[in-house]
């Protein structure tokens, strides 16, 4: 059924256009020949609408390659009498349909170069614009575009937990660049502009999964870099109940703390990578348990010092600066860090059992998967890489008796990984819901780089406080 499905795309996307493309060279004087070229086909198109060769050049530069094809394209069929709004979006949106049809449609015969000065006085009637149609345009034109920039280069964003306080607070809305880690390609192109993947109000699927496009990256500024704070889609989503496409899946934003290649180690809750202690964070804080001699401490001083009691939680989260200021205090017996100790797995964490026992403050060994990197597989190894192989890259693992593995049905002894896989973490340590729970984040799931705050919103701030000022177009370090 999918070879099927597989044809029948190829022969609407590809096929019938070029047969309407075919024709309607003929029409115009040309060797039907040359619209089975790629991009040559779209230098005749220019040279038959007199469209300059800019738009050509613009075709050979990402995104921007979009817009040009547009433009194109309407050049073309205007050549051909096509002066509808319908007309050009159908031969944009729906060109094995309307391509094809004007193809071998008699009535549709070539005019002459539809930017020439002759062509614009001879169909001046046919080609002067209603306001409504200059204003749809316009619409269109500015959806598109905001589109393709929200898209393939930058995109807003709101933090909606405190995972990452105090770096990042609840209310901060954020800029994220695409271009920083190159664009990916919409895994699903048809979904309504603005909306992620569910539409306001209505609660309906924004998209239609009908076409799903595989994995691709443009080329980017840099790889992700240790201490990079990433937004990603959840990689938890791909097993749910939801199982929407990876593009559409949740967004959750972490800081990187290690690459592909690394191997992490978490002891009393300080990072370790490749052995060496990794930099904390400014803003990375924990749980701490605080004594005091029985009086209450002053709310303006918890606000000060940055200290937060989050809801069900009784023990406050502050840094180890705000700790080392509150131990100065005469009304403060002792503030100790709620640490797990090592060796107590945690059932919660990833991977943890009998062979890992590991918890949120004490993790690891774990070497990060890198792209051509093969793993041995094992009793032990297993648990810390099937998720990868099986739900990530797509292979069916099936674990017989005590140590035997296949996968896709042949024994296997070894794996090589054919992405790369990042691990990411809250700076809020004891609030956040990272890697140290649900394990790698692929590549294909890097959304882009967290760049500055350009606005942040306080709920709990007055009436003149609702705006943290100090924090607009601060950046994200």
């Amino acid at each position: 059924m999918n070879v099927v499905l597989f044809i029948l795309i190829l022969v609407a996307l590809f096929v019938l256009p070029t047969i309407g493309y075919y024709k309607l060279f003929e029409k115009a004087g040309q060797p039907g020949w040359k619209s089975l070229i790629p991009y040559y086909r779209f230098y005749v198109m220019c040279e038959l609408s007199k469209t300059t060769l800019l738009w050509f050049i613009l075709l050979f530069i990402p995104v921007i390659n979009i817009l040009a094809y547009a433009g194109i394209i309407i050049n073309f069929v205007k050549s051909f009498g096509k002066f509808q709004l319908r007309q050009h979006a159908g031969a944009i949106v729906l060109p094995f349909i309307f391509i094809s049809m004007w193809g071998f449609d008699p009535q549709t015969k070539y005019l002459g170069p539809a930017n020439s000065d002759d062509f614009k006085d001879k169909h001046k009637a046919l080609l002067k614009k209603s306001s409504g149609r200059e204003w749809t345009e316009a619409i269109i034109f500015a959806v598109v575009a905001a589109t393709l920039i929200r898209s393939f280069f930058i995109e807003a964003y709101t933090i909606p937990t405190p995972s990452m306080e105090r770096s990042l607070l609840v209310g901060d809305f954020l800029f994220v660049s695409k271009v920083n880690y190159g664009p990916r390609i919409p895994m699903t192109p048809v979904a309504f502009p603005f909306a992620h993947h569910t539409m306001p109000l209505i609660n309906t699927k924004a998209y239609w999964d009908g076409i799903e496009l595989p994995y691709y990256r443009l080329p980017g500024l840099s790889d992700v870099k240790k201490g990079d704070v990433v937004v990603f889609n959840w990689p938890m989503e791909a097993d749910s109940p939801l199982l929407r496409p990876v593009d559409k899946r949740e967004n959750y934003i972490k800081r990187c703390q290690a690459t592909p290649g690394d191997t992490l180690t978490i002891v009393n809750a300080q990072v370790y990578i490749n052995g060496k202690p990794a930099p904390n964070p400014p803003g990375e804080q924990i749980d701490y348990n605080l004594q005091t001699d029985g009086t209450e401490l002053n709310p303006k001083v918890l606000e000060d010092l940055g200290i937060t009691y989050y809801e069900g939680n009784p023990n406050p989260t502050m840094n180890a600066e705000a700790a080392k200021t509150l131990k100065s205090y005469s009304n403060i017996k002792a503030v100790t860090p709620m640490i797990q100790p090592k060796g107590v797995a945690d059932p919660q964490c990833f991977a943890a059992d009998d062979n890992h026992k590991w918890n949120a403050d004490n993790f690891g060994p774990l070497i990060v998967p890198k792209k051509g990197w093969t793993v041995k597989l094992d009793s032990l190894s297993i648990p810390l890489y099937k998720r990868a192989i099986q739900v990530y890259e797509g292979n069916k693992v099936t674990l017989v008796g005590k140590n035997g593995i296949m996968i896709n049905g042949k024994a296997a002894t070894t794996y090589t990984f054919k992405m790369n896989y990042y691990w990411m973490m809250g700076d809020n340590r004891h609030d956040s819901l990272d890697s140290r729970f649900w394990g790698f984040v692929p590549e294909d799931h890097i959304v882009g780089k967290a760049l500055f705050i350009w606005m942040s919103w306080d709920d709990n701030g007055s009436f003149l406080n609702k705006i943290r000022w100090n924090r607009i177009f601060k950046g994200i370090h």
